[in-house]
C-alpha cells in the first residue's frame, strides 16, 4: 500500500473563500433590478474561456472595455448590464474565521499561496482596503490571473503555483467556492475542498491537516 503523500502546501481562493462570495451581491443585484435570479453567473458560463469575463481576468482587456463586452454580451442573452455595475459588485468582506484559519495553518509551518481570478484597476476599493491589504501580506506566494495571463480552471495556473511554492501538486490541499476550478487542481494530484460556508469546510481542512484551526 502506497505511503500517504504529506502536505506541505495550502492554496487558497480569495472571493468566495477569504472573502464573502460576491454572487451574493450578484443575487441582490438581479433582485433590485427584476433580473432572473443567476442571470448574472449565467453570462460568465457562456463561451467561458473567451468571453469579457475570462478577458479581464487574463487582462487581455481593462474595465472600460469590460464595461461595454459584457454590455453586449448580457444584452444578447436578453437583459443588457452595464460591466461597471459587475466590477462594482466584487467587492466582499473579509471572513474572520477563514483568517484565524489561515493563521493557524502558518503557525503550524505549512507554506501558503493565495490563487485569485483578479481583474486590474488602479482605482478599486478592495485594492485600497486595508482589511484586504493585511490578509494579502499573510500569503508567502499570490498568484493573480492578471499578472500571470492565465486564469482557473487552466492547469498552467495551478502549475504556477506549485513552481512559486516549491512543491508537487499532491503535496497541496486547494480551497475554492467553485467545483469548475477543484476539478483540474484535483485532476493534478490536489486534495481539494469546496467552500459553500466556512464552517464546514475549515472542519475539513483540519481533519486533512491534524491541526486545530479555531482561536
Amino acid at each position: 500500500m502506497p505511503t500517504p503523500t504529506i502536505v506541505r502546501a495550502v492554496f487558497w481562493d480569495f472571493g468566495g473563500v477569504v472573502l464573502s462570495s460576491p454572487f451574493d451581491a450578484f443575487n441582490t443585484y438581479e433582485e433590485n433590478h427584476s433580473l432572473p435570479s443567476n442571470f448574472i453567473r449565467s453570462v460568465n458560463t457562456h463561451n467561458p474561456d473567451s468571453n469579457a469575463w475570462a478577458l479581464l481576468e487574463r487582462n487581455d482587456v481593462g474595465p472600460n472595455e469590460f464595461d461595454s463586452l459584457f454590455a453586449t454580451e448580457s444584452e444578447a442573452l436578453g437583459h443588457r448590464i452595464p460591466g461597471a455595475d459587475i466590477l462594482a459588485l466584487l467587492s466582499g468582506s473579509v471572513r474572520p474565521e477563514v483568517v484565524i484559519a489561515l493563521d493557524a495553518v502558518i503557525a503550524a509551518g505549512y507554506i501558503t499561496a493565495c490563487l485569485t481570478n483578479n481583474v486590474v484597476s488602479d482605482d478599486t476599493a478592495t485594492q485600497r482596503r486595508p482589511d484586504v491589504a493585511d490578509v494579502m501580506a499573510k500569503f508567502d506566494h499570490v498568484v493573480e490571473s492578471s499578472k500571470v495571463g492565465v486564469r482557473k480552471p487552466e492547469p498552467r495556473f495551478y502549475e504556477i503555483a506549485c513552481e512559486l511554492a516549491g512543491v508537487e501538486p499532491t503535496e497541496c490541499v486547494f480551497l475554492d467556492d467553485l467545483g469548475i476550478n477543484l476539478k483540474p487542481a484535483r485532476a493534478m494530484g490536489m486534495q481539494t475542498i469546496k467552500v459553500a460556508k466556512p464552517g464546514p469546510a475549515l472542519d475539513e481542512l483540519a481533519l486533512i491537516l491534524g491541526i486545530s484551526l479555531s482561536a
